[in-house]
């Protein structure tokens, strides 16, 4: 790798943790201009997030140390695998064959363990939402590794960078188009559900009984609360970050037009899940499933379009 790109990657690397809280303010904003309304402060994650670390941390007598370096641990894998992306289009320097597999194990040991934190606390609703949280990430992760064997087959590598660079929706064949289109939309499809985001989850809402992720930090406050929003909002960055990778073509991996294009592409995803969620309501529970099932298969028939006509590794 050459110095200029590794700076450029340490840059972007550097920039998503610094802006990521930026992501929920454009949201809101989106959804307060369809409401008619002015909206807070696109900074208001950050004013959020520096009032609860000035606050004391209060841990329930009933839990243990699970739940006290959960929101620390969540945080520290989702960062391992922000660094396994090509953030601003720049190839990580620590990627590696089979990295796309390591970077989706980071979020489920994530994952993990606030479904560990939720049910050390001994709560009914944590509990519930824990289950919830395990059943659709189960549907999820189909359709996520569904979309690996689709890059895989497409690139013939495993290396999340070169495997993004060698994908995106480009001007070259209808079918190679129509691959990364349907993968596009599948894995926009888990990106709302990883995020709690309508039609899978309200982050607004404060009834206990809808809840998925939400209901699992319920007890936590204070500089935990702080840090698990914060890794909230990186986790975003993430998928956006994925999502944007993956559906621009390889001409944009280059340089200052790559980063451009990066930063970009996030913020408009950000508008997209803002529009998203003013036009349409959650959806029912039992709706759920169908929705995730729905990307699974939209990535299967991109397989299926990727095998029959370019006949398995792209050339």
């Amino acid at each position: 790798m050459e110095k200029c790109e590794m700076i450029r990657f340490i840059f972007c690397y550097a920039a998503a943790l610094v802006f990521c809280p930026l992501l929920a303010g454009i949201i809101n904003k989106v959804k307060a201009f369809f409401a008619g309304r002015c909206g807070v402060s696109i900074f208001q994650l950050y004013f959020d997030i520096f009032k609860l670390l000035k606050k004391e941390r209060v841990h329930s007598a009933t839990s243990n140390w699970i739940l006290a370096i959960s929101p620390l641990a969540q945080l520290g894998f989702i960062m391992a695998a922000l660094a396994l992306l090509p953030l601003g289009l720049n190839i990580s320097p620590l990627g590696f064959s089979g990295d796309a597999v390591l970077l989706f194990y980071f979020l489920g040991m994530a994952r993990f363990l606030t479904v560990l934190a939720a049910l050390d606390t001994g709560s009914s609703f944590e509990g519930m939402g824990a289950s919830r949280e395990v059943q659709f990430s189960a549907l999820a992760e189909a359709a996520v590794f569904a979309l690996l064997a689709l890059l895989a087959i497409h690139t013939g590598t495993l290396e999340t960078g070169v495997m993004l660079q060698c994908a995106g929706i480009g001007i070259s064949a209808w079918h190679t188009a129509a691959v990364m289109v349907l993968a596009g939309l599948a894995f926009f499809v888990v990106l709302l559900c990883e995020n709690c985001r309508v039609p899978f989850d309200d982050p607004e809402t404060h009834l206990e009984l809808t809840m998925i992720h939400e209901a699992m930090v319920l007890d936590y406050g204070g500089p935990d609360l702080a840090v698990i929003f914060y890794g909230a909002a990186l986790k975003l960055w993430l998928f956006a970050s994925f999502l944007v990778a993956l559906v621009l073509p390889e001409s944009c991996f280059a340089g200052m037009v790559g980063i451009c294009c990066y930063f970009g592409g996030v913020a408009v995803t950000a508008v997209l899940i803002g529009i998203i969620e003013s036009i349409m309501a959650r959806s029912r529970f039992l709706k759920l499933p169908q929705l995730l099932t729905g990307a699974t298969v939209l990535v299967v028939l991109a397989l299926i379009i990727q095998i029959f006509f370019n006949g398995g590794v792209i050339k």
